[in-house]
């Protein structure tokens, strides 16, 4: 056999198998993907990812898992290491951040699913000093925003012009007008265990589109607002030089045609690069994407990551060796 008929043979075998995993066929006609090269970080610094699983209560819970490098993650333990027991008792969309004064929150979606998808109104938030042992709070939404069906994958940032926590998540509303649209909305919060500001519309697509799971990190001095066009099942990007808005639409930035959502980017401490997990939730597995410039991704291949665990919309925060040590010693 030549070697140019066994080129073809194996770009179409090459083809079939890509098909299979909704990855582009076009981007393969003109050669190899341009995959991202994983970038090396700080030796001493370790990621930890806090997920749900599923749709079954017992699923709707707070697993956590661990990374040395940040693109390979092991589960910590063989279970959930929280369980809710305040509001619909279930949790979804955990995000995980270190606050201002060294201890640790999660803020997540109260709702427990086989209520249904437009069901709850509140915020489960647990903290800790050790990662280890929390206390858990619920915010409920539906008396600031009445008729609240829908409070979804809250988050938290912190803006260091009014020495607060900017807790910001998608809300609905079906009132006496309607449903209004699921858009972005956010409040202030002195201690992640209330709201101390009137809820107010950060953002809501020009196209009057769904926008859900916002993620915003700052580089620079801009503010990066990843969110999932709920419409096209799609991650866009807008920004801004406030926290609070305006934010511009730029674009489309999720490089798989496949239904994603469950966006979370991180740094790969001591570099340039930025990690986006997106949570393929139609084919039930994570995949990600690399940026140097907040705007322009490439793929991660899949044999450079790890996270054949089954996870669900997440978040990941950066945390020292020592301390993911002593996470594994706890969980094991």
């Amino acid at each position: 056999m030549t070697a140019k008929k066994r080129a073809i043979i194996i770009t179409a075998a090459a083809l079939v198998i890509l098909a299979a995993v909704a990855v582009p066929l076009s981007l393969y006609f003109t050669g190899i993907i341009d995959y991202a090269e994983p970038a090396r970080g700080d030796s001493d610094t370790a990621y930890l990812m806090a997920y749900f699983t599923g749709n079954e209560p017992e699923e709707e819970r707070i697993y956590f898992a661990l990374s040395r490098d940040g693109y390979n993650f092991t589960p910590a333990g063989e279970g959930p290491v929280l369980q809710s027991t305040t509001g619909t008792g279930s949790v979804r969309d955990p995000y995980i951040f270190a606050m201002n004064d060294g201890t640790y929150c999660i803020i997540a979606t109260d709702m427990r699913s086989e209520l249904g998808w437009s069901s709850n109104h509140a915020f489960t938030v647990f903290k800790s000093d050790d990662l280890i042992n929390w206390t858990e709070y619920n915010i409920d939404i539906e008396p600031l925003i009445p008729d609240t069906v829908r409070a979804w994958a809250p988050q938290a940032i912190w803006d260091g012009e009014k020495g607060m926590y900017m807790v910001y998540w998608a809300n609905c509303t079906d009132g006496e007008q309607g449903w209004s649209g699921t858009v972005l909305w956010y409040a202030y919060s002195e201690d992640m265990q209330s709201l101390c500001s009137e809820p107010r519309i950060l953002y809501a697509p020009d196209s009057g589109k769904d926008a859900i799971d916002g993620d915003i990190v700052k580089a620079g001095d801009t503010y990066y607002l990843y969110y999932k066009d709920e419409n096209e099942a799609k991650i866009c990007l807008a920004t801004s030089r406030s926290l609070t808005g305006p934010y511009e639409y730029e674009g489309v930035v999720s490089l798989y045609n496949t239904n994603v959502e469950g966006n979370c980017i991180y740094n790969i401490a001591g570099t340039g690069e930025w990690v986006m997990m997106l949570d393929c939730y139609s084919s039930g597995k994570f995949v990600m994407q690399q940026t140097g410039d907040m705007r322009n991704f490439k793929r991660v291949a899949p044999y450079d990551y790890e996270l054949d665990f089954s996870p669900r919309h997440g978040s990941v925060m950066a945390i020292s060796a020592d301390t993911a040590q002593r996470l594994e010693e706890a969980f094991s």
